[in-house]
């Protein structure tokens, strides 16, 4: 039953997010190496004990169809606003000391609701991360103005001293997988190569650059970089960190909720300013924990 038990883990995942997968998907997402052809027996075994339900191309752990006609629809409305984040990474990809931009998020899986927002993955210049993220994020507040603030969510920044993810889990390894490099040449590899543990979890999914776009640092970068490469742009680096650490503590001690009514936490150090995991991570670890449970009791039932 490893295979199968395996294949239901991958289920298990996604139906967190009630979204439907291919048997190519589950081959990527499996933590064993089978061929196709066992993938495929697995399936039709779990089919037959209705463990697993199948509707034109996707399996799905409940019985309800209509999940694979919400999955086209919000893969067809990504496919539209990749072509906005691809735009916007270039022109993000021009702030002083931004090193690689990725697409992150749902959209970095094909998936987009209709009130999608467009995530982005930033990497910076070692011990400039501060400076870069609050350049970008000033700019973010003008785009309230023609309500585009969804196109720029700008939420988790490292900065080349800091290329491996901290938290090594399997909601981080899929988000590592995931990402879509655009801008970062260099960078991004090495960020990819950092993070090689994720493959601990995905042995099938490959870290591939392909869709990075060559981009060259404009002459206004390069000369407001030459302007902060200095003892006061250190002191304007660490100032800036603790300024934000600052408002971001208390936010998160007042309880406060995002506009999609999360709560706002920000973890920060010299290097990294990300969310704090225990207000979304945590929640889709424990549910997947769950669900996990679930999957071990009812193979348990069935083999008795």
């Amino acid at each position: 039953m490893s295979l199968e038990k395996d294949i239901l883990n991958v289920l298990a995942y996604f139906d967190i997010f009630h979204y439907p997968v291919s048997k190519k998907e589950i081959l990527l997402y499996l933590q064993s190496r089978p061929r196709d052809s066992e993938v495929t027996s697995a399936l039709k075994r779990l089919q037959a004990d209705k463990s697993v339900f199948k509707h034109e191309d996707f399996y799905f752990l409940r019985n309800d169809p209509s999940v694979v006609d919400e999955r086209k629809d919000n893969n067809k409305r990504a496919q539209t606003l990749l072509k906005t984040a691809y735009r916007i990474s270039s022109f993000l990809f021009q702030f002083p000391y931004v090193r690689g931009i990725g697409i992150s998020g749902s959209l970095s899986k094909n998936v987009a609701d209709k009130n999608a927002d467009i995530d982005f993955f930033v990497i910076t210049k070692s011990n400039r991360l501060w400076i870069a993220r609050t350049l970008m994020h000033l700019f973010k507040k003008l785009t309230f103005i023609v309500g585009r603030q969804h196109w720029f969510c700008m939420n988790y920044y490292i900065d080349e001293e800091a290329l491996q993810i901290s938290d090594k889990n399997i909601y981080t390894a899929i988000e590592v997988i995931t990402l879509v490099p655009v801008c970062g040449n260099g960078t991004i590899k090495n960020f990819f190569d950092a993070n090689d543990w994720a493959q601990m979890y995905f042995p099938n999914y490959d870290l591939s650059t392909d869709s990075l776009k060559k981009a060259k640092h404009s002459f206004l970068k390069k000369l407001f970089e030459a302007f902060f490469n200095n003892s006061f742009g250190e002191r304007l680096d660490n100032y800036l960190m603790k300024l934000t650490s600052t408002r971001w503590n208390r936010k998160e001690l007042q309880g406060k909720l995002n506009i999609k009514g999360g709560r706002m936490g920000l973890r920060t150090s010299k290097h990294f300013s990300k969310p704090n995991p225990a207000f979304f991570q945590q929640k889709i670890l424990l549910l997947y924990e769950s669900k996990l449970k679930e999957i071990d009791k009812s193979l348990k039932v069935k083999m008795a």
